[in-house]
């Protein structure tokens, strides 16, 4: 695969004025280079920053970052990954499973002022900025596959969710994100206006472009949420977990998948200013008829 890197407009003086709000995804601070490159981070002090999940899997990670973001930015908006949900041995400060980890998460991000899924929406330059946890339910698995985890492992594909992330008190992951999906539609549905809508996982089964580790697809979304872009006014929509940084637009919303990744899978000795992504006021985003797409960002 190939595309054209991602640039900011070189003329500023054609940008609008004011804050502008950035999003980047999957920092993994757990590795020392990501972590090294968080805090080389330069200050915007006016703008805000959206940040989809996969800091890391501690608490002490997720803290250490929100304070070097807070620092660095006027408002941050957090939604969890897969790895914040981790109840994972590395995380000695906390043994909670389920919806219990999640609520030392928000509990995390509160104590430095991150707004989280749990939060009132707060607006930025007329858009309702949405953040959400709404999980995955392996609805994206072929309709015939009714073993999804045997159907994955028969070609090498182990998920650390399934011995790290749990659904407590919820029966299964499915029944998890049947609840979120319900609760978040449900104040959605008293928004008005356009959104931008704020996930870990993406939206939609056709953005998910995993050639090779196609039978981790399921672990990516739900098919509950394919057409949330046009039925809750998205202006834009904002992902990360792909590891595939790229701007697709579909009928007239910008996706924008914003994750860094592992230290493999991003240009370290770039920093991570370069990776950050514009999301309003995007001048620097050309227009789309609706469906066009990928444009890579490497």
């Amino acid at each position: 695969m190939s595309g054209s890197e991602h640039t900011q407009a070189s003329d500023t003086s054609a940008r609008p004025a004011g804050p502008r709000l950035w999003a980047i995804s999957d920092l993994h601070v757990g590795y020392d280079a990501n972590q090294a490159a968080v805090e080389a981070l330069s200050a915007r002090p006016g703008d805000w920053l959206i940040c989809c999940g996969d800091v890391g899997e501690t608490l002490a990670q997720l803290r250490t970052t929100f304070d070097v973001l807070t620092d660095r930015f006027a408002r941050v908006i957090w939604v969890p990954g897969n790895h914040e949900l981790w109840t994972h041995p590395r995380d000695t400060e906390s043994a909670a499973r389920g919806e219990a980890r999640y609520a030392a998460l928000v509990e995390a991000a509160r104590l430095y002022g991150v707004l989280t899924p749990e939060d009132p929406y707060p607006v930025f330059a007329g858009h309702t900025l949405v953040p959400m946890f709404l999980g995955y339910d392996y609805s994206w698995a072929p309709a015939e596959v009714s073993n999804v985890i045997g159907w994955a492992q028969e070609h090498g594909i182990h998920p650390a969710d399934e011995r790290f992330l749990h659904s407590d008190p919820h029966p299964d992951k499915a029944a998890w994100c049947a609840a979120r999906i319900a609760q978040t539609a449900a104040r959605l549905a008293e928004v008005e206006g356009p959104t931008v809508l704020i996930n870990h996982y993406p939206l939609r089964r056709d953005l998910v472009r995993l050639h090779r580790i196609p039978r981790f697809v399921p672990w990516c979304g739900s098919a509950a949420t394919e057409d949330w872009h046009v039925r809750f006014r998205a202006k834009v929509c904002v992902y990360g977990h792909l590891h595939m940084r790229a701007t697709d637009w579909r009928d007239g919303v910008r996706f924008e998948e914003v994750a860094v990744g592992y230290p493999r899978h991003w240009q370290v000795e770039r920093g991570l200013d370069s990776y950050l992504r514009e999301i309003l006021p995007g001048a620097d985003v050309a227009a789309s008829d609706g469906d066009g797409g990928p444009e890579w960002h490497w």
